[in-house]
């Protein structure tokens, strides 16, 4: 199989397996401790967890500290929620092509705008906004279409109202800078090449923030329950990788890009082909049947719109917010690639592809 849907997971890098393996701990190992424990295995695994604090700690800009969460999607709601502005009733502007994540979450509180982008899937920096604002949410890189936003320009707008500037940093972390303006930063390890499970949200030095999950006091008191030593070190291996290898994996995923541009040259891009991640490829043919193309590309792994709407029946919230109609919209297909990705693998992806959309006249 070929596996080109890198934006809903990735590989689990075997660097990050490796760091792994030894905090799985079985019953004849000294290694399976509670971190939060004071004897001697509590305290081991309490260092394998802040070795690995420090090397997601890298992915992020200097001055700020990382909790750990179970996933990006706590991280966001921990972010929103925990926001004393928020919980005291100012209004949460946010992207029109946030992840359901964002736009779920301030949705549920309440007291929202949602800023628009333009047809080439970016906001616009001096778009309108509301007066009394207490925390912005701009993502740095669409999980759909691929589209990176102008993180600094919004920075300012954000400063100019007085509110607080959360990140959506998941498809962005381990392949460029996160933007140093951010206030709060969210990531996620599987789509850096670590495992599910682990996210991780980084705070500004500074910024206090509401518990949204109590009981235990751990992570600062700001995310109680028990963390995996194992997860954390996955994590942090898998983070450790995307630094070390973030120009090299840059560079492949621009070579895989002018491949598959170039095979689907007749195809239409959905959002900017220059403001973009360029592992990242959504596109739309007129009158393609794309369930029936996936049911016949089987060996062949990408995706009718993001992992977490698919199923839904629902047209992508970001494609009709680029313009698209409905038929637009369920006509395009999103190819998502990276470092494991070889060129056999894209060049043969494509042919079946388009072997398979030619076939439907």
């Amino acid at each position: 199989m070929i596996y080109l849907d890198y934006q809903a997971t990735t590989p689990l890098a075997p660097e990050a397996r490796e760091a792994m393996i030894p905090w799985l701990g079985g019953p004849d190992s000294n290694t399976f401790g509670n971190p939060h424990s004071p004897h001697r295995m509590g305290r081991m695994a309490a260092a394998a967890v802040e070795v690995a604090r420090e090397q997601v700690a890298a992915l992020f800009p200097p001055g700020g500290q990382v909790i750990f969460t179970g996933s990006a999607t706590e991280a966001i709601n921990l972010a929103i929620r925990g926001n004393a502005a928020v919980r005291s009733g100012e209004h949460t502007a946010f992207c029109a092509i946030e992840h359901a994540a964002v736009i779920d979450t301030v949705k549920a509180i309440g007291n929202w705008t949602e800023l628009p982008v333009g047809a080439d899937g970016v906001i616009v920096p001096d778009v309108d906004m509301p007066k009394y604002v207490g925390l912005l949410a701009v993502m740095q890189v669409n999980n759909e279409i691929g589209t990176i936003q102008p993180i600094a320009e919004m920075a300012k707008r954000a400063k100019e109202t007085g509110a607080l500037l959360l990140v959506d940093g998941v498809q962005a972390a381990g392949k460029m800078a996160l933007p140093a303006e951010a206030d709060m930063i969210a990531v996620s390890a599987h789509k850096l090449h670590g495992p599910k499970g682990i996210g991780a949200l980084w705070v500004r030095d500074g910024l206090k923030l509401i518990p949204h999950v109590e009981g235990g006091g751990q992570e600062q008191g700001l995310r109680s329950g028990t963390l995996s030593p194992a997860l954390c070190a996955g994590f942090g291996a898998a983070a450790a990788q995307a630094v070390e290898r973030m120009e090299e994996d840059a560079t492949h995923a621009e070579e895989l890009w002018q491949i598959a541009r170039d095979a689907f040259d007749g195809w239409t891009l959905n959002g900017s082909a220059e403001q973009r991640w360029h592992g990242n490829l959504n596109i739309r043919k007129d009158g393609l049947d794309v369930a029936r193309l996936m049911s016949e590309c089987r060996e062949v792994m990408f995706s009718a719109g993001s992992a977490c709407a698919s199923g839904s029946g629902r047209t992508s919230h970001v494609l009709r917010a680029i313009g698209l109609s409905d038929a637009q919209a369920k006509s395009s297909i999103r190819l998502g690639w990276g470092r494991y990705t070889t060129r056999e693998d894209m060049q043969r992806a494509c042919s079946i592809i388009l072997e398979a959309a030619d076939s439907q006249g």
